[in-house]
């Protein structure tokens, strides 16, 4: 065997255990009768909009809006995913309808 083949199935195999642990770990450490800790219960509620809100200051940091026609697709592309998720109430759709629009524009800007 070549030594890349052993090295891919090494990756392989540190990815999988690695997937199983962090998948296993929340079961082993709050399974059962015991609680989870409201530290915890904190972070689960704050972090997901917390995290959306850095990607989208990331994803917008380098807009300039008076180039005309730069920023036009990120802004329109924002206001749809906006539009879509007070309407849908999905963020599947919301961000899929964002992208598409986005991909779309960018090419015929």
């Amino acid at each position: 065997m070549s030594t890349s083949f052993l090295d891919a199935v090494f990756i392989i195999a540190t990815a999988a255990v690695c997937t199983f642990v962090t998948r296993l770990l929340p079961f082993v450490l709050f399974g059962g009768k015991r609680g989870m800790p409201k530290a915890v219960k904190y972070l689960a509620a704050v972090l997901p909009s917390a995290i959306i809100a850095v990607l989208v200051v990331y994803c917008l940091k380098g807009l300039v809006p008076l180039q005309w026609p730069k920023g036009i697709a990120e802004l329109a592309s924002v206001a749809v995913v906006i539009v879509l998720h007070l309407w849908k109430r999905n963020t599947l759709v919301s961000i899929a309808g964002g992208t598409i629009l986005y991909m779309v524009l960018i090419r015929l800007i």
